[in-house]
């Protein structure tokens, strides 16, 4: 059968390839033409999108998911800005443009190398639970798991907001450029009012329902009832005042005052579901430096966000389980690769439903997860030629015993990832999320607020354990945003990162792996069409040229389900030519440089 699949695939290999090129060109054509005329640096950038090419610079480039804020950032980096400091003008773009996947309202995980010392830091921005909410915030009187969106839409699911004190810290630390003068255009931006993009466009019409629920939120997405039309001009002067209040304040003006004052009355008087934040959990909010989680791969160290990320751990894992098999010989388009790829990928997300949560407030076996000898044993078992019948978590070994029940938190796709390299050679990788599309739907001061505590296990227990991930009081919810640095002799070489759900670390790992074992650049990498497995059923992007591995797939005993999968990565190879960026066809991002 082996044999067979080999030849088969030989034969299919070119035509795989032509197809993954010619799947992404009508769509990105239209979301290009929303954003002609920017800039010429933009114009570029996007033109090389259009022909599967990366953008190359010598000083300085970003990569992000929407033209208007990756030209903000260009501006500061531009101008001498450092990578923090164009990230913050970034985010603060993206909250306006971009509003259903990031902003003030949520969180985000931060790595950071510094160029002069040569360190990698990691920063933990992620949303906090309120200190009154309890391990039953999602059930019924019964006892029983509410369902998704019944705990998404309304105050029950908002965390603590992490982003705006992310910004400032970062900025505290590396920023050269004045904070105040950060927001400007993004200021600019929302009182002379944007295009509604496509994309914003078309996912206002999907989610009309949740968002009319809300009268301000109905109000800026629905006007006099009908969704955002792309093309629309549409202006936020609640969000330009907002900024204005964060550039002359800082990021104490977003947790104490008015803003906060506004943010846990919307939040506790959301009709039909109201929340438990109040002014005192924003007031003691705090950022967090977390230990980078590194795993060695192909003569690289691939460094991530430890816990309460999931990202770096199970990207980690996945490198580290097929790392004993030679990848690069079998090539992107075989299926042995993809079974080796997918069920390494099974085994570390059954690790990920057992034992990771917030370290803070769990017994994590973090060292144990990534320890050389146990990936090399969970690794030994993909030495066979089929699918395996069954995972299950392994026994890493950590310094105190815990028992842990299998977590059942859901985690759909939105988010967004920035990667940024400065001219003095800092490199900055940040995914930024209000998890759901939307958020809660709540909507205060011109920005939407998060429902990240549904990130959290609504099972407190199962079979009589408790489950690691369960909500409690001040603790931060699971996620698996995987902003990610690949290390080769100390240095970054690659800068990467992408939105996407749980499928977030089946992305990033499938780049990498395109990367290093198939020789792909940054824009190949991220283009290239997705396979990924967390569960057993293995996703096969829609019509693309991956759908040819389907029938062989299924063969080695797999479900397979064709399904839109929906990534939006963003990725800076560091040459020692020079730099060369990737952004994701399937979203409306682009990579400058200069």
């Amino acid at each position: 059968m082996i044999r067979a699949l080999v030849i088969l695939l030989a034969l299919a290999g070119p035509a795989l390839a032509q197809q993954a090129t010619d799947a992404v060109a009508p769509e990105q054509a239209t979301r290009a033409g929303s954003f002609e005329g920017l800039s010429p640096a933009i114009d570029a950038g996007l033109a090389r999108k259009a022909q599967g090419l990366p953008v190359e610079g010598k000083t300085w480039m970003i990569s992000a998911a929407n033209p208007l804020a990756v030209q903000a950032g260009a501006d500061v980096l531009a101008a001498g800005g450092s990578a923090a400091d164009a990230m913050v003008a970034v985010q603060a773009v993206l909250g306006l443009v971009e509003p259903q996947s990031s902003g003030l309202g949520g969180g985000a995980f931060l790595l950071w190398y510094d160029a002069a010392s040569g360190t990698l830091t990691s920063l933990d921005g992620r949303e906090t639970a309120p200190l009154d909410a309890h391990p039953r915030l999602f059930q019924t009187p019964e006892g029983e798991p509410l369902k998704f969106f019944d705990a998404v839409v309304g105050g029950l699911s908002v965390g603590t907001p992490g982003t705006p004190a992310l910004m400032a810290e970062a900025h505290r630390r590396w920023g050269r450029s004045d904070w105040a003068g950060l927001f400007d255009g993004a200021i600019t931006l929302a009182e002379d009012g944007f295009a509604v993009s496509p994309r914003l466009a078309s996912l206002v019409a999907m989610d009309a329902e949740r968002l009319g629920r809300f009268s301000d939120t109905a109000a800026y997405f629905l006007p006099e009832g009908v969704p955002l039309q792309a093309g629309q001009t549409l202006r936020n002067p609640a969000y330009a005042q907002t900024l204005h209040d964060l550039a002359q304040g800082g990021a104490q003006a977003f947790y104490t005052g008015p803003i906060a004052a506004d943010i846990a009355a919307t939040v506790q008087g959301a009709p039909g579901n109201p929340g438990r934040l109040t002014e005192t959990d924003l007031a003691i909010y705090r950022v967090i430096q977390r230990t980078p989680v590194c795993v060695r791969y192909r003569a690289h160290d691939v460094c991530g966000m430890g816990p309460p990320s999931s990202g770096g751990l199970t990207v980690g894992q996945i490198l580290g389980m097929v790392r004993g098999y030679d990848l690069a010989a079998m090539g992107p388009y075989n299926a042995q690769a993809w079974r080796i790829i997918g069920d390494a990928s099974r085994l570390a997300f059954a690790d990920r439903g057992r034992y990771m949560a917030d370290a803070d407030f769990v017994p994590m076996p973090t060292e144990g997860l990534i320890a050389p000898a146990y990936l090399a044993a969970r690794g030994g078992l993909l030495a066979g030629d089929d699918a395996l019948p069954e995972v299950a978590p392994g026994t890493p070994e950590w310094d105190h015993a815990s028992l842990w029940a299998d977590d059942d938190s859901i985690e759909l796709p939105s988010t967004s990832h920035i990667s940024i390299v400065d001219a003095a050679g800092n490199a900055l990788s940040m995914t930024t999320t209000i998890e759901n599309a939307f958020g809660s739907r709540l909507m205060v001061r011109g920005f939407l607020l998060n429902n990240e505590l549904t990130d959290f296990s609504f099972s407190t227990h199962n079979n009589g354990l408790p489950i690691a991930n369960r909500v409690e009081p001040g603790k931060r919810p699971r996620s698996s945003m995987a902003p990610t640095m690949v290390m080769r002799d100390g240095k970054p070489v690659l800068v990467i990162g992408s939105p996407g759900g749980s499928r977030i670390i089946g992305y990033v790992a499938q780049a990498i792996i395109a990367h290093l074992d198939w020789g792909m650049d940054a824009q190949q990498a991220v283009a290239m069409p997705h396979l990924v497995n967390r569960f057993g059923t293995y996703d096969i992007e829609a019509e693309t040229g991956a759908q040819a591995l389907a029938p062989l797939l299924t063969n080695l005993g797999y479900e397979v389900a064709i399904r839109d999968l929906n990534s939006g990565l963003h990725a800076i190879e560091i040459t020692p030519e020079g730099l060369r960026g990737g952004a994701d066809p399937r979203r409306e991002g682009v990579a400058i440089g200069d």
